[in-house]
């Protein structure tokens, strides 16, 4: 099935996936022709007024304040976990902060693992708000006197300009040694090679443990990962949020789910729209469920941004026991939810990530990225991937933007293989989980992806 400007399932119209990115695009657009040449003014600026000997002072003073840098992708926060957690042992819980975009703040608030007013946001309402949004940021960064700075983004500029622009004496992220990725500019004292074969979580763990290595000595890192790094932490909810959650179930679905309760998050973000399955198999999927359990209750899921296609896809259904809540919750709500919940099926996203803090069973669909490298960290969750020879197509050299227009590897699994892992989760829902990591990869290839 190609991926058409629009379609029509069950008379429900959806809009162009491919032209949803247009926020995160203009974006990328701005940190290309704006991040280039203020990375290398300020570059040239650095080369005119740092002494050589500061990247050998920059190792050797203890680190007092630690920011991460993380604007975009709040399923990367929770990655991160492990590496704010080395960071609090070593500077404590009360010095670590956050820069994000603000609406990237929400996971990090449900995590409450830094005091609420250590995290700084900009905006992104539009271009110009987020410029006077980072000019605010990098005053506060610089007023609270920063010692070290990570920057968990994958070679973007603006994020590098942010750490030069700190003042902090440490500035850790990756560098383009050999012209492999995106230019940067030479802003960072602690250069790190980027790794394509480390897991996100452990990768962000090695740049805090840098902050205490000599610079001169890196790309080189002399140091062992740890046989298991932290899992994200538990979210427990409140029991007024629990109640407020489960009264709302009940009076969209007519008193309350008699039995599992599946989630279907049906739509991934903008940012990489051919990660998504299509929308039709979902709404299969859900069928399937409502058929072969009487007391099984299936909820559509989604952002603000998704809530009416979600809606009326939930809607095309046509079951009392199927609707959605795309844009109905906050997102402790959310998490609340996916506390209540059986299972969650998810494209490759931010869900995934979220739900690892929660009970709930996650089953994650992916195609072009590799779960070697973004799977969430958690025994509950598992993975379906077709494993076709051209997926991975995005990464981090290629700014995570596919040329593909024909996602097959997403295409490949097949609702049936979904369906039948669903099932076996929800009948066996009290029984342990076996699987290593909970991650699974059938061969999804088997059989034609055109016969879902």
């Amino acid at each position: 099935m190609h991926i058409a400007p629009t379609r029509s399932i069950r008379g429900v119209s959806f809009p162009d996936t491919w032209g949803e990115s247009m926020r995160i695009g203009t974006m990328r657009l701005a940190d290309r022709l704006i991040g280039v040449p203020v990375c290398f003014a300020l570059t040239a600026w650095r080369k005119l007024t740092e002494l050589p000997v500061r990247r050998g002072e920059a190792a050797q003073r203890n680190p007092g304040k630690i920011l991460f840098i993380k604007l975009a992708e709040q399923g990367a926060t929770v990655l991160a976990y492990p590496a704010i957690e080395e960071a609090r042992r070593m500077v404590g819980r009360e010095n670590v902060y956050f820069l994000v975009f603000d609406d990237n703040r929400p996971i990090l608030d449900a995590m409450d693992v830094i005091p609420e007013r250590n995290v700084i946001t900009i905006p992104t309402a539009s271009i110009p708000k987020a410029v006077a949004g980072a000019v605010r940021a990098i005053r506060e960064v610089r007023r609270l006197g920063v010692d070290v700075t990570v920057d968990c983004e994958f070679f973007a500029r603006s994020s590098a300009a942010l750490a030069y622009l700190s003042g902090a004496v440490t500035r850790i992220g990756y560098h383009a040694f050999a012209g492999e990725a995106h230019y940067r500019g030479d802003l960072l004292t602690h250069r790190i090679n980027y790794n394509p074969f480390l897991h996100v979580s452990a990768a962000y763990w090695v740049m805090v443990k840098a902050a205490r290595m000599d610079p001169r000595h890196l790309p080189a890192l002399d140091t062992d990962l740890p046989e298991a790094l932290d899992l994200a932490p538990s979210f427990r909810p409140r029991s007024d949020e629990i109640a407020a959650v489960r009264d709302l179930l009940g009076r969209l679905s007519g008193g309350g789910p008699a039995g599992p309760v599946v989630l279907l998050n049906a739509n991934c973000s903008d940012l990489l729209p051919v990660r998504r399955w299509p929308p039709e198999r979902y709404v299969r999927l859900a069928g399937l469920l409502l058929e072969s359990r009487p007391d099984v209750t299936v909820i559509f899921t989604g952002a603000r941004g998704e809530a009416d296609a979600v809606e009326e896809l939930a809607g095309s259904i046509g079951s009392n026991r199927c609707f959605s809540l795309a844009g109905r919750t906050s997102m402790r709500e959310l998490l609340t939810l996916y506390t209540l919940a059986d299972v969650l099926v998810t494209n490759d996203s931010g869900p995934a990530q979220f739900a690892s803090l929660t009970p709930v069973r996650v089953v994650t669909l992916f195609g072009p990225e590799t779960p070697v490298l973004f799977a969430a960290r958690s025994p509950r969750n598992f993975v379906l991937s077709s494993g076709l020879p051209c997926s991975p197509c995005v990464n981090a050299y290629n700014d995570r933007k596919s040329p593909c227009r024909d996602n097959l590897c997403m295409q490949r699994i097949s609702v049936r293989q979904v369906f039948d892992l669903v099932i076996g989760l929800c009948d066996h829902k009290d029984e342990p989980l076996t699987v290593q990591e909970g991650i699974v990869s059938p061969d999804c290839a088997k059989g034609p992806h055109d016969n879902p």
